[in-house]
């Protein structure tokens, strides 16, 4: 038995007019508000965290993020009971295409979606196993004994240059015209120990505040909204969304 405590947060910001980002928490979705709530999880449960960003140089990102966290949400519950890694991976790609497809035939019916996409970060919990997913920028980190660490690689093309500052130039996402879209998928049941937090976010967080800025809040048991009301004080220019667990 696990129990995970878990507060989620997601804010609009200082710039924009509209909230693109949406955070999922098994069959809650939240935006432009707070959640907290505490998870008991048994070996043959099944729990979805995720954080979507709606990309903001596109048309309706508020739409590609929402229908990919619920249609995500729908999805991972009725994925079939006791696959293995190999066949788990298997089945969240094809949800990678079906809702990449789904996207792009939404643009080609509606000229107000065309070219609508969305990052995802996401932690899974299938059947005793937890995995990370991960397609774009968004980031998810692990707070353990005083140290932070990004668990996720950045699909971006600062991170591809070898640059240290962040552009808002992805290099795969969800929809947004990207045809080659990937997500990385990765088991990390075997390095979650108790007491671990695990920091899910939107860029709107991190390019307003360091790693060490985040690194002190969570040391101060910063809960999400608290993270989020730090990257609006630095000058909130994106959306900002943050979900915390804690591995109680």
């Amino acid at each position: 038995m696990i129990r995970i405590e878990i507060t989620a947060a997601s804010r609009i910001g200082c710039v924009r007019h509209q909230n693109e980002d949406m955070i999922l928490v098994d069959s809650h979705f939240i935006r432009n508000d707070d959640y907290k709530t505490l998870v008991t999880l048994n070996h043959d449960d099944r729990f979805v965290v995720a954080v979507a960003d709606g990309m903001g140089g596109h048309n309706r990102g508020d739409v590609a993020s929402s229908d990919t966290l619920r249609s995500l949400q729908f999805y991972y519950h009725d994925i079939p009971t006791g696959l293995n890694p190999s066949d788990f991976n298997e089945a969240i790609v094809g949800w990678l295409d079906y809702i990449n497809n789904f996207i792009a035939s939404k643009g080609r019916a509606d000229e107000q979606y065309k070219g609508m996409g969305t990052t995802l970060v996401g932690i899974a919990y299938y059947y005793g196993d937890f995995y990370s997913m991960n397609c774009g920028d968004s980031r998810l980190y692990r707070w353990r004994d005083g140290q932070l660490k990004q668990l996720t690689t950045d699909h971006s093309l600062s991170n591809m240059l070898g640059t240290e500052k962040h552009t808002s130039i992805i290099t795969n996402c969800i929809g947004g015209g990207c045809n080659t879209s990937f997500i990385d998928l990765v088991k990390i049941t075997d390095d979650i120990q108790s007491g671990d937090c695990f920091l899910l976010c939107s860029d709107g967080l991190t390019d307003m505040i360091s790693n060490e800025q985040i690194a002190s809040l969570l040391a101060e048991e910063a809960d999400a909204n608290a993270l989020c009301n730090a990257a609006i004080t630095e000058g909130g220019f994106d959306n900002v969304s943050c979900c915390l667990m804690q591995i109680k």
